[in-house]
């Protein structure tokens, strides 16, 4: 059989699953089956497809078509330029993820603090693209942290990043000059709304502060603005994701807290999606 034949029962099989965005799935997972890059599947197409990449494929079919993530089927999600390793055990890094990254870019420092950092995206990115800088990323889930070790080491940033089972501030030492987090901010009314891939294979306690009980998603920043005059060093940041309809209370929270210059980040979309604020010098 030659590869589009299966590429192309693969997408109607998605299809009629009304698995969103059937096509680019499949031509992923393709390529991923054939262990070729994505740019370069439409060459390979009219080959043959050999019994090992014929049943990868399938199978990865057969998951997607249970709602699986193709990152949890690869292994791996790009973000940032970079390749990371994904599981269950973290949230997958979100392509509006990278403001934060691009935020934490822009300002000096030599110490920087990931709260909750799951797969360790933002901390390995910012880390690989400033060799300048080191720090510390906690997550308050050892599998998590596993995740994250693994892509330290793959982008060669281990030697500069201490990982820490904390919650929140717990296991800080001293001042830091980026602390940034990506904290679970989503509302318990809208874990309903959520797409089979997110809430029936990401890690609720990521998602949302309180799986179980009523929240309106802003615990989190709460307790980072009630402690952040602790641990950010005079003329540092903390930015912080937020979900679109948080960036005005989360700004509240930050100026209460002493931080000035705070500004509400948007998205490409428009929407509320960092907060950023400075420590006094």
């Amino acid at each position: 059989m030659r590869a589009q034949d299966a590429l192309f029962q693969g997408v109607q099989e998605l299809k009629e699953a009304a698995v969103p965005g059937a096509a680019s799935d499949a031509r992923r997972l393709m390529a991923w089956a054939m262990q070729v890059a994505p740019g370069r599947l439409t060459l390979a197409l009219g080959d043959d497809i050999s019994d090992v990449a014929r049943a990868r494929f399938e199978s990865a079919i057969k998951q997607r078509f249970c709602r699986v993530p193709v990152s949890h089927i690869t292994g791996t999600r790009a973000f940032f330029g970079r390749d990371f390793h994904v599981s269950s055990a973290v949230l997958d890094p979100r392509p509006e993820t990278e403001l934060l990254v691009e935020i934490a870019l822009q300002h000096p420092g030599k110490r920087l603090l990931d709260l909750g950092t799951g797969s360790g995206a933002i901390a390995v990115s910012v880390l690989a693209e400033r060799p300048d800088l080191s720090g510390q990323a906690f997550d308050i889930s050892v599998d998590a942290l596993e995740v994250a070790k693994r892509n330290a080491e793959t982008h060669g940033v281990a030697g500069r990043l201490d990982l820490k089972q904390s919650d929140w501030f717990g296991e800080a030492e001293g001042h830091y000059d980026l602390i940034l987090s990506n904290p679970p901010y989503i509302t318990s009314a809208e874990m309903q709304d959520l797409q089979p891939e997110v809430f029936d294979h990401e890690p609720h306690i990521a998602l949302t502060p309180y799986p179980d009980a009523e929240n309106d998603g802003l615990a989190p920043y709460r307790i980072i603005t009630a402690q952040i005059q602790d641990y950010l060093s005079p003329g540092g940041i903390l930015a912080v994701e937020c979900g679109p309809t948080q960036g005005q209370a989360i700004q509240l929270m930050f100026e209460v807290s002493g931080l000035t210059d705070v500004q509400i980040h948007r998205d490409l979309d428009g929407r509320d999606r960092v907060v950023a604020g400075k420590m006094p010098v």
